[in-house]
């Protein structure tokens, strides 16, 4: 699945992190998702154009639901409602729902709740092609818009864009802790900094965003450039650079975290979280494979062999197939959501 849209060019950012970690930072940021939504057809005003009630977008990953609605409105009252229906009808009980009729977690990023769908639909990979890109077709989400009676009882609170900034700051406070073992990155920042790092979501802007949040995550992702060629005996290339002396520690990198935030997500199913440091007891780096075989190890089995061939199940981080062989590290460094948390959905091969 390709998670890439349209490259955005940016000025040179003003913060000071390795070429390679930003670059993959940016792939991730400029993921985009495609979206079909329709309003829903009960709901719409008289005289509205009810040939041109879908609208589609290409949302960005790390982008939430409740900021769509600006640009929806925008669409919806220039092309399908007239001048009475703009002023009755009221933005803040808007809400979605799936084609399926599966109420959306407003408060998951886009991206997230793209790949839920994919694990949790009829999508599923054949078992041959498991390590194939190509095994997984980029289809649009279709999302359900209504226009009246949110059910508040189900959203715990009204999808706004101002109570989707209180439940992403949340999920970065706690993401935080668990990365360092307490929240004073977070707790440090001005107020003037926490809004600026929203405003970066908001505003879909790359530099905006990593100047507040390079303070709060890891600023480099691992790096061996440095590190001595592999014995004869024994390759090195999984050790991390923190396990080997011959390196400086990196204080603020990746392998200097307490844990790295991660949460599971299965189809139709409960949401997995755990600690998960960035090295094994031995040193060597903790990878996607180590983990999935601990967890989840009647879908991940064991295997003698590095491949994957035995595996019942497949992991989408920000939409792509990933490798056992990656990192946790290096993931949450380099492919965690805007919020901090490093999402892996687990979608089932047939």
């Amino acid at each position: 699945m390709s998670t890439y849209g349209t490259t955005r060019h940016h000025a040179p950012s003003a913060f000071s992190t390795p070429a390679s970690t930003t670059l993959f930072r940016r792939l991730t940021w400029e993921g985009t998702v495609p979206l079909e939504i329709r309003v829903d057809s009960k709901e719409l005003p008289a005289n509205s154009d009810r040939g041109l009630e879908c609208y589609y977008i290409q949302a960005p990953r790390v982008s939430y639901l409740p900021l769509l609605m600006p640009e929806l409105r925008r669409f919806l009252m220039d092309v399908v409602f007239d001048e009475a229906a703009n002023k009755i009808l009221k933005e803040e009980d808007w809400w979605f729902e799936s084609e399926e009729g599966t109420l959306l977690k407003w408060h998951w990023p886009i991206g997230l709740i793209y790949d839920n769908h994919t694990i949790s639909s009829s999508i599923r990979l054949p078992s041959q092609a498991s390590s194939s890109q190509d095994a997984i077709h980029v289809n649009p989400l279709k999302l359900v818009l209504h226009l009246a009676s949110p059910p508040t009882e189900k959203l715990l609170l009204s999808p706004t864009a101002e109570a989707c900034k209180q439940a992403f700051m949340g999920q970065l406070k706690e993401a935080d802790f668990i990365r360092w073992g307490s929240t004073k990155r977070m707790t440090g920042l001005r107020k003037a900094e926490q809004d600026g790092i929203w405003e970066g979501i908001k505003e879909h802007n790359f530099d905006d965003y990593w100047r507040v949040a390079s303070k709060i995550v890891p600023t480099t992702a691992p790096a061996r450039t440095n590190s001595p060629p592999p014995s004869s005996s024994a390759s090195m290339h999984s050790r991390p650079p923190s396990a080997d002396p011959q390196v400086a520690p990196d204080r603020d990198g990746a392998y200097s975290v307490r844990s790295v935030p991660v949460r599971i997500y299965l189809p139709d199913g409960p949401v997995m979280q755990d600690l998960v440091p960035p090295t094994l007891d031995d040193g060597v780096a903790h990878t996607l494979g180590h983990y999935l075989t601990t967890h989840l190890p009647l879908l991940f089995p064991a295997s003698p062999s590095s491949d994957s061939d035995s595996d019942l199940a497949y992991a989408l981080v920000q939409g792509i197939l990933a490798p056992h062989g990656s990192e946790m590290a290096w993931l949450g460094a380099c492919m965690a959501g805007a919020d901090g948390w490093l999402n892996v959905c687990i979608g089932i091969i047939r």
